[in-house]
């Protein structure tokens, strides 16, 4: 086969108003140039934009409409051969051949294929007109503005195949990595029969050549390799080559095929997924095609092999594409890598049967449609081993279990499910369900460590102290389940970045038959980090980032920006350790999907990954640090609660998470506790068992804490000896408290009037504020907020359900002498979750005052929100707590927190930076 390539210059014609279909656009000589593969916005052919977007990324060369493209093409010698017109990623097209109508296609994720053989001449004028207004449906995150935008242009290959008259088409290759063996289909085109000699190779050796006789139309036959023959898996991506010489009767060749493959059996097993008959767990990654410098998602394998390659760094083995559909390159750098690829229909709504209100059958269609032209041009990648039907969809169960059938009749490659999380309160899973992905099985039974307001309950990590023992077995597949319904009728529920009312059929609690993978766990939101700015050199920009800079600075509070980003960052990043651990941690589980690993810098901007929006790391964690809780292999300290009193006396489980590719034995586990100076505890334990994949409880470690006068931080670390396996925990040790009174000189009051009184006379007051409400404080929240707060506002306000918190975690300023007996980080760690919960955040906004512990809240509302702050005032100086720290019972750190607060009340160190009349002290504390 021969490609003619048409990448490079390209006559070109803007067409905003639509006219040129009715104009005849396509007998006119085009004025301006364009070099394809492009889109309007990578050419900048249109006027640059000043609108600014803040729920997401801007395109200044946003266009919508018709662009038309024209060349001449010469074909040489067209005798015998026939002719393929090839876009590979674009949008709605059109295609004229020297002024005469071919046809359109409106495939949003496959390639536009045009048979222009009837029009085949020596020179020939190709005229394409391209539409990114006429979809058949919304098109999920192939056209959003949140993602990869609704550009306009042709970003792929680009060009005509010129065959013979007798060739081959619709190649599709089955593996069977038992058999060591791949099932072939082609169909015969221009010939009665033929000859086909098929060999297979690598860049090691080469396998025996078969010989086989095609018939016209479809042929099927299978190609044996030998014992030898490597099969693929994310342990080793061994890929093959595949060569097909057709010959006619005579033995002449006629064409020749070359495509990649690899032996691979990807199943469903019971409750686990199975690669080449072993047990393996998907470490998943969401994605929605964000690639900020084109606006569009890379076509070249280099491209591919960047992001991936730098996911699978942070232990990613799985990718679920959010309503879309990754070009062929993505594929290819998943063979090589490794990764296991889930596209997914561009669709995100309801499924109805004929006869429904609403109904539309011609878009329904076209998404069936889709999923077949999916499965025909990417279904040969190995890496290419589930799809999904749509996200969040609601609707008729009935017809989402046919289309299943459909597809698993069609093409048996690759394992289905109906949808990513699809009627969210009240799933289901239907006979033709491969696999399940979703968050719960009903209202209570969770499988996710976190949750937005207007979908509460919350999850574990939201609403618990924090721990590692927490897992979801019972919840996915409990001992018994109730017998009662679950909810039913209408009910609103988010719907993209809005709501929507569904009908909701009552349903009995399930116990699934099938693999459970936990949909978009994380979602855990952190502060901008504004020297990101600068890197958006490409078509999109950040004017969303530059109005939440400009409101940080309104507010006073751009000199603190850095800090907020990095103490949230490392907050954030402690949730997603806390999230992974519990999926790893729980047997029923047979992979989770993170949202994400990188921003979504869309839906109101939801800066929530450990990556920035270019895969770039953001400085909060190492690749190193996060494969500890996120690999093949993880080891797991299962503890209760992280604060401990001194000479207390424990037992820590410890499990292990092992989903390597050999069987692992005879290991040594050590376990450390320890700070920057000293060893304290040293256990060491034989574990002689053989494991193959799986969750095994390995032993546990009977631990007395070491004695301290003083609360101390201490490291923990489990480590498998000599395999270089390890994981690393925190803990926080108190002493007993006295009761005694160490107040000293200092009044404790809870009332404004008392404090006032005090301050008057030039007395030291701490402040526990009595009575704080919504109007001048936040409610105190440990968790960080959920995806991000514009988006969650909003749809809490439109379904009449609580609003978010929003806040993200604390910036303590841990050096100062306050805390001189209370070690703490700079941000949130577990031995403030106790402080915290029983806390308000003041609203500072206006005040110099600077606290010592801020509540970072998000860049919607950009308040200084204070925990814990000091000032002179009257003649006395404050110190105030929002956390009344004696009410707290039954907590080390709070008592802990007091003592250090009163200690240095008392000091010559307390000597407050800011000054705030007693004026305003009232209008603060209201």
């Amino acid at each position: 086969m021969k490609k003619i390539d048409l990448k490079g210059k390209w006559n070109f014609c803007l067409d905003a108003e639509k006219k040129g279909l009715t104009e005849n656009y396509f007998k006119k000589d085009f004025d301006d140039e364009i070099i394809l593969p492009a889109t309007v916005s990578t050419a900048k052919k249109t006027k640059p934009s000043d609108e600014i977007n803040t729920g997401y990324l801007t395109d200044p060369y946003y266009f919508e409409g018709f662009t038309w493209y024209s060349r001449a093409v010469d074909l040489r010698n067209t005798e015998d051969k026939e002719y393929f017109l090839v876009l590979e990623r674009t949008r709605v097209s059109h295609l004229w051949v020297d002024d005469v109508y071919v046809g359109s296609n409106n495939s949003l994720c496959a390639s536009h294929r045009y048979y222009i053989t009837p029009y085949a001449k020596k020179k020939i004028k190709l005229t394409v007109m391209v539409d990114n207004t006429s979809y058949p449906v919304k098109g999920g995150h192939m056209t959003s503005p949140d993602t990869q935008t609704n550009w306009n242009g042709i970003t792929g290959g680009i060009y005509i195949e010129e065959l013979y008259k007798t060739y081959l088409s619709g190649i599709k290759l089955y593996p069977d990595a038992q058999k060591k063996a791949v099932k072939i289909k082609a169909a015969l085109n221009g010939a009665e029969k033929c000859a086909l000699s098929v060999f297979a190779f690598d860049g090691d050796s080469e396998f025996k050549k078969s010989e086989y006789f095609l018939l016209k139309g479809e042929n099927d036959f299978t190609y044996f390799l030998d014992d030898s023959a490597q099969c693929w898996s994310e342990y080793n991506p061994h890929l093959y080559s595949l060569k097909l010489t057709l010959k006619n009767e005579n033995g002449v060749m006629l064409d020749e095929y070359e495509l990649s493959f690899g032996l691979r059996d990807f199943k469903a097993a019971g409750k686990y997924f199975e690669i080449n008959g072993k047990r393996t767990f998907l470490r998943g990654k969401h994605d929605g095609l964000v690639f900020p410098l084109t606006g569009h998602a890379p076509t070249d394998v280099d491209s591919w092999l960047k992001v991936l390659g730098k996911a699978k760094e942070y232990g990613i083995n799985h990718y679920r594409f959010h309503t879309c559909c990754p070009p062929d390159a993505a594929f290819t750098a998943a063979d090589m890598l490794g990764i296991y690829m889930e596209p997914e229909l561009p669709f995100w709504g309801t499924v109805t049967e004929e006869g429904e209100e609403n109904h539309d059958e011609k878009a329904q269609q076209y998404l069936i449609d889709e999923g077949f032209r999916i499965l025909d041009e990417f279904g040969n990648h190995p890496s290419f081993v589930m799809m999904s039907l749509g996200n969040e969809l609601w609707g008729s169960r009935e017809r989402l279990n046919t289309i299943l059938g459909l597809y698993r009749n069609y093409d048996p490659r690759h394992l289905y499910t109906q949808g990513s999380n699809n009627f969210q309160f009240v799933p289901c899973i239907l006979d033709n369900d491969d696999f399940f992905c979703g968050v719960r099985f009903s209202r209570d039974r969770l499988f996710r460590g976190s949750y937005a307001m207007c979908d509460a309950p919350q999850g574990h990590i939201q609403t618990a102290a924090p721990n590692s023992n927490h897992n979801y077995d019972n919840f996915i597949r409990p001992s018994n389940v109730s017998d009662g319904e679950t909810e039913s009728g209408d009910i609103t529920i988010q719907y993209g970045t809005g709501t929507k009312t569904v009908k909701a059929d009552a349903l009995q609690e399930i116990i699934p038959n099938v693999p459970v993978v936990s949909h978009e766990i994380g979602q855990y939101a952190m502060f901008p980090d504004f020297s990101e700015i600068e890197k958006y050199t490409g078509v999109l920009k950040a004017r969303n980032f530059e109005v939440f800079r400009k409101t940080m600075a309104e507010k006073g509070l751009l000199h603190l920006a850095d800090r907020f980003f990095k103490a949230s960052g490392r907050f954030a990043a402690d949730c997603y350790k806390a999230e992974i651990e519990t999926a790893l941690r729980s047997n029923e589980l047979a992979g989770f999907q993170i949202l994400d690993l990188q921003d979504f810098p869309g839906q109101g901007t939801a800066l929530v990954g450990i990556l920035n929006a270019f895969m770039e790391n953001k400085g909060v964690i190492s690749a190193e640090e996060w494969r500890e809780f996120c690999s093949e292999t993880v080891l797991l300290a299962e503890f209760s609660r992280f604060i401990f009193k001194t000479g207390e006396e424990i037992s820590v489980p410890v499990k292990l998470a092992y989903f390597g590719e050999n069987k692992f034995s005879n290991s040594q586990v050590q376990f450390k506790i320890f700070d920057e100076k000293e060893i304290y505890v040293c256990d060491e334990k034989k574990i002689s068992c053989e494991y193959a994949s799986g969750v095994y409880a390995l032993t546990d470690f009977k631990v007395k804490i070491p004695e301290f006068s003083m609360p101390k931080k201490l490291f923990v670390e489990v480590n498998i000896l000599n395999f270089g396996i390890k994981n690393n925990y925190n803990i926080w040790i108190y002493p007993e408290i006295s009761e005694k009174e160490i107040y000293s000189e200092v009044t404790v009051a809870r009332d404004l009037k008392t404090a006032l009184n005090a301050l008057e006379k030039g007395g030291n007051v701490l402040l526990y504020p009595e009575n704080l409400n919504d109007k001048n404080s936040i409610e105190g929240t440990y968790c960080t907020d959920f995806w991000c707060y514009p988006m969650f506002r909003t749809i809490s306000e439109s379904m009449g359900k609580p609003v978010p918190i929003g806040t993200h975690g604390l910036l303590v300023e841990n050096n100062h002498p306050i805390f001189s007996t209370f070690p703490s980080e700079e941000y949130s760690t577990p031995q403030w979750y106790d402080i915290v919960s029983n806390s308000r955040a003041l609203i500072l906004d206006g005040s110099k005052i600077e606290p010592l512990v801020f509540d970072i809240d998000n860049f919607e509302r950009s308040h200084k929100l204070g925990i814990i702050f000091e000032a002179r005032a009257g003649k006395g100086k404050l110190l105030v707590c929002t956390c009344d720290l004696q009410s707290v019972k039954d907590s080390l750190p709070a008592k802990w927190l007091e003592r250090s607060i009163i200690e240095y009340m008392n000091s010559d160190e307390f000597c407050p930076k800011y000054e705030a009349s007693l004026n305003e002290l009232a209008e603060i504390l209201g």
